[in-house]
């Protein structure tokens, strides 16, 4: 009975190491397991800014990128200073692409839409706008007041619905989500970042694109940022689908899928 006890505890440890390790694999993403999800026919893009400085679509297109979402404003006031070229860039290689927004949790919605509208212009054959929705300096540990959150994100929604006729993207993590997104905004289509385990444990299939790698490296940028983020639009869904002014978005059938 003891030696039996002893080879249980001994395979017990084993087993209790081997999760350790794989849980440190992981989470140091010597271990990318979204890597072995996302396929060859998938649609699969990245999102840039200015630190990816100068920019090649069609270098992007021949590694397989069907889709660029792009930073274009921050706050109310800040306008990505590689965004213009880029924009340009990407209407001149046909690829298709959007333009986001870095919500500020400091300064008022209203204005920041109109940061964003004036920056961008018309998205006609382009796709909706995102808002990325995530913490920066210290608002992880001191995180903004919910009914600020949802005033000021609720105005930016507004605005940019009544200009273009469409719902936006949103961009946040989990903690973000279920903090300010999910009970005023759970209709809205959801841009899911999960970098360290599959998006079904993150957000089931309630997502319409999924950030599943940030530590990819491509041919055909050359900033200071060696890393370039994956995305993988949910499958029986088309870039195509996403662009303004398509019906299903209107009426909100992509979200729902």
């Amino acid at each position: 009975m003891g030696k039996r006890i002893i080879q249980t505890a001994a395979a017990f440890g084993a087993a209790a190491g081997l999760l350790v390790l794989l849980f440190f694999a992981v989470k140091t993403k010597r271990l990318q397991i979204n890597r072995w999800i996302v396929s060859d026919t998938d649609h699969v893009g990245v999102d840039i800014s200015e630190y990816q400085a100068d920019v090649d679509m069609d270098t992007l297109r021949e590694q397989g990128i069907t889709f660029i979402y792009m930073k274009a404003t921050e706050g109310s006031g800040h306008v990505d200073g590689r965004f213009a070229q880029n924009w340009k860039n990407a209407q001149e290689s046909g690829i298709p692409a959007g333009a986001y927004h870095f919500f500020s949790f400091d300064s008022p919605g209203q204005q920041q839409a109109e940061n964003y509208i004036t920056t961008v212009g018309s998205l006609e054959g382009k796709m909706i706008p995102a808002i990325d929705v995530e913490y920066y300096a210290d608002k992880k540990e001191n995180p903004p007041a919910r009914e600020d959150v949802i005033r000021e994100l609720g105005a930016f929604i507004a605005v940019l619905e009544r200009e273009y006729g469409v719902r936006p993207l949103i961009y946040c993590s989990g903690e973000i989500y279920e903090k300010y997104i999910e009970e005023d905004f759970g209709e809205y289509p959801r841009w899911v970042r999960s970098i360290y385990y599959p998006v079904t444990f993150e957000a089931g299939s309630n997502w319409v694109i999924w950030q599943y790698c940030d530590t990819a490296q491509l041919e055909g940028y050359a900033g200071g940022e060696q890393c370039i983020d994956l995305n993988v639009l949910k499958r029986g869904i088309s870039p195509e689908e996403l662009m303004a002014g398509s019906r299903k978005e209107n009426a909100g059938e992509v979200s729902k899928r």
